[in-house]
């Protein structure tokens, strides 16, 4: 057998097994994209099927109107761009310091910000809801968007921006002080045009996380009128206490879709970015 006709099987083989492994993730979402506009009954029918020849937007319109889910969707689709946003400004300025900078103890300093990373939220929540509670900001949406931009993903933002930039080198930087280049010129002119895709990398991570809070909504937010997405999702329930599942597959389904077509979009710089940064 050829080396041409080996290559060929040989991708034959992992596109196969790729796709078999991709059955449990594919095969839930078309079914709850498929359930999204089917009638109630259709949805518990037994034996289930995945089409149905009666398909209605009923359950769209009812999730507008039962509840604020239109600014619901608001409100998480904001909190996660400011708290993108925020975590991309601290993380790259962060990372230029601790790799481009060299000052006293700056490993040592490191470590200390890495040692948040592996702390889970559910440890520090007690301290900071009375941290908050003291400043006033309950029921509001700021500890969602401080906590959430300063904790986890922004440690894990500045871990991935170090490994990626270290590795550049440093006749860059050379070249922009003969220049005449400053330090925030440096980091604004030339590092960061060149962090595209790392940047792209942490911007999803971070987003997602964002995205997904469940917890610290649940803990900071009282007024249904200021619930994000994960929260709303639970609180479709018909007046005598029972799930309304047609109305919640539909919420989930465009909680799920933008997301999901933000990553398939941006797919190619967001594996580009964790291969530059050697994170494995």
């Amino acid at each position: 057998m050829s080396s041409r006709s080996k290559s060929v099987l040989r991708r034959v083989f992992l596109v196969t097994a790729l796709g078999v492994l991709a059955i449990p993730f594919v095969v839930p979402t078309i079914w709850m994209v498929a359930a999204s506009v089917k009638p109630l009954p259709e949805i518990f029918k037994s034996p289930p099927s995945l089409w149905t020849a009666d398909p209605t937007l009923s359950a769209y319109t009812e999730a507008f109107s039962f509840r604020p889910f239109a600014r619901q969707y608001a409100h998480s689709v904001y909190i996660a761009v400011l708290v993108t946003l925020i975590t991309l400004l601290v993380s790259s300025l962060a990372w230029y310091a601790f790799a481009r900078i060299r000052f006293p103890g700056a490993n040592a300093l490191f470590l200390v910000v890495l040692a948040g990373l592996p702390v889970p939220s559910e440890v520090t929540i007690v301290p900071l809801f009375q941290m908050f509670k003291r400043a006033g900001t309950i029921n509001t949406h700021w500890p969602l968007i401080l906590v959430t931009a300063l904790a986890g993903p922004g440690v894990l933002a500045t871990f991935i921006m170090r490994r990626f930039f270290i590795a550049l080198p440093a006749e860059l930087e050379e070249a922009g002080r003969l220049d005449g280049l400053g330090r925030p010129a440096l980091w604004w002119r030339i590092f960061l045009p060149l962090a595209k895709p790392a940047l792209s990398a942490v911007a999803i991570l971070t987003f997602l996380t964002s995205w997904n809070l469940y917890l610290e909504p649940t803990v900071y937010l009282t007024s249904p009128e200021l619930f994000t997405l994960p929260q709303a999702l639970t609180r479709f329930t018909d007046a005598y206490g029972g799930d309304m599942w047609n109305t919640r597959l539909t919420d989930a389904t465009m909680t799920v879709l933008p997301v999901l077509a933000v990553f398939v979009v941006a797919q190619r710089h967001f594996v580009e970015g964790l291969a530059r940064s050697g994170l494995k």
